[in-house]
């Protein structure tokens, strides 16, 4: 499993520094509304099944407790639609984002591979591809798959979509699963914000019965719960899918010592198994997000009218002439930072992400200063 670090391209958020910088000179100080890192406190079930399982001296099992095993089965059939467990492998992972780094290098693709993930997208599905020394490949999940190239040895699903909270429905991820069974390409679905939907009443998985057919062969499911239960700092998440293609995962892992603690294992048992923490949660970002939302026409923004889930708000200027970089200085110059859209590929740039993932006292601070932003923009 080569790693290619050469060939990544440069850090993206460094090029924040100066913006940063300019941000924190407003009077008020700064309100970060960039990085999508939960601020609100760990739920009380998750500390307490932590601290009980703390006396952990022995190694913990690379494919996960019993107990957590059972309990990420259960949810993925509960929450995900995954009606049987014939052919159904799961796997706690250190954090989601390891796995989508590594996912290319661990499948073994490498030259000659092609991996294609979203034209707009989190970075890290353009950075595995490189680590692997394939050729990464942005695309358009919405576009008719007929017209994609047939030889794809991996692809990437966002749904809902970081940046831009756009889901796939049944019916475009049963298209999908049909294009890629027909050309032997692995689906690999990064699911992460699946809990965090607004306008649409789901946000369907590979899992699926009904994307499916009962049938996970050539499928892989991402999931993490640092959003939904505010564990970014515990690194809990897990992958579920074609046992077949897991194996190889679970045993690269035992040899290599990736192992989940076993605190957090036990955490990560109760999360998985406690729906009333999720949905207060889930109110909280519904309320950050209304607010943010309603003040953003006097701040002459528009959102994506397709972001209809997930942690971000995907803005741009109202009257399409400012780029993307014109929003962030802008917004800097009122102290607020946000992300701008060419981060996520050249596609997003004339556009900003706005994170959710800030305490009600900075999302009102950001409410308050935003309408303020037309007379910066010109």
């Amino acid at each position: 499993m080569a790693l290619y670090g050469g060939a990544l391209p440069d850090f993206p958020w460094d090029s924040l520094i100066p913006i940063r910088e300019r941000a924190a000179r407003h009077p008020d100080g700064a309100v970060d509304l960039t990085i999508g890192t939960p601020v609100d406190p760990v739920p009380g079930g998750v500390r307490d099944a932590l601290c009980a399982a703390s006396d952990s001296p022995g190694y913990p099992p690379t494919i996960g407790t019993p107990a957590l095993r059972e309990a990420i089965y259960d949810w993925c059939a509960r929450r995900r639609g995954a009606a049987t467990r014939d052919g159904l492998g799961v796997l706690p992972t250190i954090g989601s984002k390891e796995t989508v780094a590594l996912l290319p290098s661990l499948l073994g693709l490498g030259e000659g591979d092609v991996v294609a993930f979203p034209r707009v997208a989190y970075p890290t599905y353009d950075v595995g591809a490189r680590l692997a020394g394939a050729t990464p490949l942005p695309f358009d999940t919405a576009s008719d798959p007929a017209s994609w190239p047939a030889d794809v040895s991996l692809m990437w699903l966002n749904s809902p979509g970081n940046p831009d909270g756009h889901v796939l429905d049944l019916a475009q991820l049963r298209r999908i699963v049909a294009w890629a069974r027909d050309r032997g390409t692995v689906l690999a679905s990064d699911e992460c914000y699946a809990e965090l939907t607004w306008s649409v009443p789901e946000a369907p998985s590979l899992l699926d019965e009904r994307v499916n057919g009962g049938r996970y062969a050539g499928l892989l499911s991402l999931y993490s719960l640092s959003k939904q239960s505010n564990l970014a700092g515990y690194r809990a998440a897990f992958i579920a899918g074609d046992a077949r293609l897991i194996a190889p995962l679970t045993e690269v892992r035992k040899h290599s010592g990736f192992l989940t603690p076993a605190p957090v294992q036990a955490a990560m048992t109760w999360a998985l198994g406690d729906e009333a923490h999720v949905a207060a949660q889930k109110g909280l970002y519904r309320s950050r997000r209304e607010r943010l939302l309603g003040v953003l026409d006097r701040a002459g923004l528009v959102d994506d009218p397709l972001s209809q889930a997930g942690l971000y708000i995907w803005a741009a200027d109202a009257r399409g002439a400012a780029s993307g970089w014109d929003i962030v200085k802008a917004c800097a110059d009122l102290g607020i930072v946000v992300a701008p859209g060419d981060f996520y590929g050249p596609a997003g740039a004339d556009r900003v992400r706005i994170c959710l993932t800030a305490t009600d006292e900075a999302v009102d601070e950001a409410v308050r200063r935003l309408p303020r932003l037309p007379d910066l923009l010109g």
